[in-house]
């Protein structure tokens, strides 16, 4: 690959907020958000743990009602414009969220986010080397699905009253984030059924994850893919990224997938950014969720 000198993506980690800014911000912050310290014994850190409950959640009517879980990685850019570490930009998940579910195009949904471990998210995230970031450290992120399984979701579970399942568990993520999705989806398809992934930077490991997808054995129900053409800066280089996730696409058809449970969108003019992301989650989001149905037990 010849990516070096034309990628415009910040593959990085993203720079922190300053202190003296942050303080000055008003937070955009919607919605019934809880937050929970987890420490993770498969990373040995601790982050936060940022639940998005539904409007009703705690109305008498609903006491007894489960939600299925939408998962989303970089939890601090998800909710909050004050605690977003990239220039107070953030997905407006909440009010998006909320404004779907009362106009009933998506269903009642807890959203989860999941703060990332700063300068150890690349290494958190990537289960392979990106080779456009060569100072990086041999990443971990094979162990990334790991750490979701066995310690996020028992902690979600354990505090809510949750939809358990592969039929009502969702993931999502962006830029290294949308490569952590990918590599859960494939790695643990019996527990992610859906997955909301922009951005990613899909040449990771050499193309290992895009012969990753080749061939697809177990299934996630739903898939969204997005990418914007101005997150690369020549022609060439958008060519052969199109082309990459023309394989990423092919491999999912050759699959079974069609039209109505996978979905790839080349975004012309939209750059990676948090608004860009925030501008396509509305179709997203309706894409994956606007006919789902609770999975019963035992089903896959």
């Amino acid at each position: 690959m010849h990516l070096r000198a034309v990628l415009a993506i910040t593959l990085t980690c993203f720079a922190a907020i300053p202190a003296a800014l942050a303080a000055e911000c008003k937070s955009t912050l919607s919605g019934n958000l809880h937050i929970h310290p987890l420490a993770s014994k498969i990373f040995n850190n601790t982050r936060s743990i940022r639940v998005l409950l539904p409007p009703d959640y705690y109305a008498e009517k609903s006491s007894s009602k489960r939600y299925p879980v939408l998962y989303m990685l970089d939890g601090q850019n998800l909710f909050d414009a004050c605690l977003s570490d990239v220039s107070h930009a953030e997905w407006q998940v909440d009010e998006t969220v909320y404004r779907l579910i009362r106009e009933r195009a998506i269903p009642e949904m807890i959203v989860v986010g999941i703060d990332h471990a700063g300068a150890k998210r690349a290494y958190e995230f990537l289960p392979y080397r990106d080779s456009f970031n060569p100072d990086m450290e041999d990443p971990a992120g094979a162990h990334f699905p790991d750490f979701l399984v066995n310690e996020v979701i028992p902690l979600v579970n354990g505090q809510y009253r949750t939809l358990t399942g592969h039929g009502n568990t969702a993931l999502g993520g962006s830029s290294y984030g949308g490569v952590a999705t990918l590599y859960a989806l494939m790695a643990r398809p019996q527990t992610f059924g859906y997955g909301l992934i922009e951005s990613p930077s899909i040449w990771v490991g050499m193309g290992q994850l895009i012969r990753d997808t080749s061939p697809l054995v177990g299934l996630p129900r739903k898939v969204f893919i997005a990418f914007g053409s101005e997150e690369v800066s020549h022609g060439a280089a958008e060519k052969q990224v199109q082309g990459f996730f023309a394989t990423v696409s092919a491999n999912f058809k050759a699959a079974g997938y069609d039209d109505t449970n996978f979905r790839y969108v080349y975004d012309p003019g939209a750059k990676h950014t948090e608004s860009a992301w925030a501008k396509r989650l509305p179709d997203a989001l309706k894409f994956l969720f606007a006919d789902w149905k609770p999975e019963q037990a035992g089903q896959q």
